[in-house]
């Protein structure tokens, strides 16, 4: 890791689910997260602000021989320690479900309580 860089932590299932990816969006996930890490922005992202504040989505956007497919990784890097990795997921429809939203944000309330705990101790 250089110096500057933040370790890249995985919430939940996340990096499980990136594993799962494709090839080709894999390599771009981690390339990606790997320049939020630098503290630079991912290539194609945009805020989300329905998971949390500073939660933003990295837009992945691949053709694996048969069409386009899109994957997003969800995650937030406003914390001094680490970018956290929420939710990843393939996108199958033009808005994002309910249900990967939800999953995002049950691990960015996680987060912010663990952030909220490691505060308090002494």
């Amino acid at each position: 890791m250089r110096s500057g860089e933040k370790p890249v932590a995985f919430e939940g299932s996340s990096l499980e689910d990136i594993s799962a990816f494709p090839p080709k969006a894999r390599r771009q996930a981690g390339y990606e997260l790997h320049q939020v890490a630098l503290g630079e922005d991912p290539s194609d992202w945009k805020p989300i602000a329905t998971v949390g504040s500073g939660a933003r989505e990295i837009r992945i956007k691949t053709d694996d021989g048969n069409g386009r497919l899109e994957h997003r990784v969800i995650y937030v890097a406003k914390f001094d320690d680490a970018v956290y990795v929420l939710h990843a997921f393939r996108k199958t429809t033009p808005q994002t479900s309910r249900h990967d939203i939800e999953r995002a944000r049950k691990h960015y309330t996680e987060l912010m309580n663990e952030q909220r705990a490691r505060k308090r101790q002494p």
